[in-house]
């Protein structure tokens, strides 16, 4: 994949709010919003695009990247890089979401350690976290969803 980060605009953040995944992906669906808008302009977010210039992703970090309720159960002690992303859904259950995931992590040039939250039921993504070196931390529900967030140590090799 021929990625690059460019800064997320209205243009971008109007077209991932009116992303839709299938079921059971589709907890991640937004909805299209002035608050919507608000949120990823928010200087915390950052559209990946393609060679063509087309949206591929996106991802965020600090407290953009965090489930808030997370806090009441300690699940975001300082230290680590909080990242959240999401991926275009037609491109999703492709195999593409190892060298995104990379492609974002290389953005931060070995910044780590790195954290992030994931839904307990998308073991999709919790597969691939994990293949990219992340271990499952701590774990906590909001209303009828579990969350787990994820670390990746540094690498001794940079």
């Amino acid at each position: 994949m021929d990625l690059k980060v460019v800064d997320m605009n209205r243009t971008y953040a109007e077209a991932i709010l009116n992303w839709s995944y299938e079921e059971p992906y589709d907890f991640y669906n937004s909805e299209l919003s002035e608050d919507g808008i608000k949120e990823f302009l928010n200087s915390s977010y950052y559209a990946v695009v393609d060679h063509h210039e087309e949206l591929i992703g996106f991802f965020c970090t600090g407290e953009s990247a965090q489930v808030p309720f997370g806090v009441h159960y300690g699940a975001y002690t300082p230290g680590f890089i909080d990242v959240g992303l999401g991926m275009r859904p037609d491109l999703t259950g492709k195999g593409l979401g190892y060298p995104f995931l990379s492609f974002v992590l290389e953005f931060f040039k070995n910044q780590a350690p790195f954290r992030l939250t994931v839904a307990a039921f998308n073991e999709r993504a919790a597969r691939l976290y994990f293949k990219l070196g992340f271990r499952k931390e701590t774990e906590f529900t909001f209303g009828n969803i579990v969350f787990m967030t994820m670390i990746k140590k540094a690498d001794p090799n940079h």
